[in-house]
């Protein structure tokens, strides 16, 4: 146990980088148990510990814990002598991202044999009107998150979720309100997809599918920027995707911030590339090998259909360096994409004049019929 008289705020943010829920309260100490039991009862953990995965998952959690611990003592001056010095807050918090998505991977069959049920608790947090729709907003792992009900909910709670600029261009949500679907968004501005976004979508994830009982399989829409969030998301997760649809889509960092092909780039947003995903520099950058456009393989594994709406005069994120990519590589694969090309058009306006091929997509894969 770890005693600190730190400012809380740098607290919080610290045990908000391990990726695992709990109520927000006063915080002075930091252990494993408190990290764990915010996600679930850790003696029925115990219990289970003759499980070897369950004692792999307790060991993960803990060696987490302490990589986090170390590196947030160092960080605010904290002298244990005899004791190793802890990483650089930046890249324990990025190391942890990684072990988030091991941990995810390894509680899913334990829960399930635990028999962990979600329950049907409203939302909390801020109530608002969205487009005559309830809209509520609290926090999920220390980021907002955003879930907008509809009047009546569809039959095992299917839900859309949006990567980035949630509310623009609505037409699309508004109708699948109509049919029941719940609308959602996480913001994470600026984070253009990194392994940190992923594991802030994970804990989203799991908040809904197991404390309010979302459809196990979402359809991910992503719009400009968001491509990178939902391809990148979808492909560390791809069984748990019902769909895909982007609207012209960001599929590679490189054509779009970077520019490197013949879009006009954004120099501001290259370098949060660089920052996000801690590139040393562009060098590294450009070798990366798992843009949306790299790493198709797990979703036509997975048989996600995808949908595309583009211009194809699109000088900001150039179709034929996104989408049009993603289209002629994932139809190697054996994937299924549809694509509704808008002549003549730029990157704006976005969407379509009318949305019912989008609606229609996306009832049909994500409906639970």
């Amino acid at each position: 146990m770890v005693s600190t008289k730190a400012p809380r705020h740098d607290l919080v943010q610290f045990v908000k980088a391990t990726g695992f829920q709990y109520e927000e309260k006063p915080l002075g100490f930091v252990t494993a148990d408190e990290l764990l039991t915010g996600e679930f009862d850790q003696s029925q953990l115990r219990e289970f510990a003759p499980n070897q995965q369950a004692a792999q998952l307790l060991t993960m959690i803990q060696r987490r814990q302490r990589l986090l611990t170390d590196a947030w003592l160092n960080e605010v001056g904290h002298l244990r002598p005899g004791m190793s010095k802890g990483l650089p807050v930046a890249e324990a918090t990025a190391q942890a991202a990684e072990l988030n998505q091991q941990i995810a991977t390894l509680a899913e069959p334990i829960f399930v044999e635990l028999k962990f049920t979600p329950n049907a608790e409203p939302f909390p947090g801020k109530k608002s009107d969205w487009h005559g729709f309830d809209r509520y907003e609290f926090p999920v792992a220390g980021k907002t998150a955003s879930v907008v009900v509809p009047k009546k909910e569809a039959a095992g709670k299917p839900w859309v979720w949006h990567g980035e600029f949630f509310g623009h261009k609505p037409d699309p949500d508004i109708a699948l309100l109509g049919h029941g679907f719940h609308i959602v968004y996480l913001s994470v501005p600026n984070m253009l997809g990194c392994p940190e976004a992923v594991s802030n979508w994970n804990s989203l994830y799991r908040e809904l599918t197991r404390r309010y009982g979302f459809a196990s399989k979402p359809a991910l829409v992503g719009l400009s920027r968001g491509g990178l969030y939902c391809y990148n998301w979808a492909a560390a997760n791809p069984d748990k995707v019902a769909c895909i649809y982007g609207d012209a889509p960001v599929c590679d960092f490189k054509s779009w911030p970077g520019g490197k092909g013949k879009g006009k780039g954004s120099a501001g947003d290259w370098k949060l590339i660089l920052e996000r995903f801690r590139f040393a520099d562009d060098a590294e950058a450009l070798a990366w090998k798992l843009n949306p456009i790299d790493n198709l393989e797990p979703l036509a594994k997975a048989k996600v259909p995808l949908l595309h709406v583009f211009g194809d005069a699109d000088d900001v994120v150039p179709w034929d360096e996104n989408t049009g990519l993603i289209a002629e590589r994932y139809e190697k694969l054996g994937g299924k994409i549809e694509l509704i090309r808008k002549p003549g058009v730029g990157h704006h306006p976005h969407g379509l004049e009318d949305s019912t091929p989008i609606v229609e997509f996306i009832r049909k894969h994500a409906g639970l019929k």
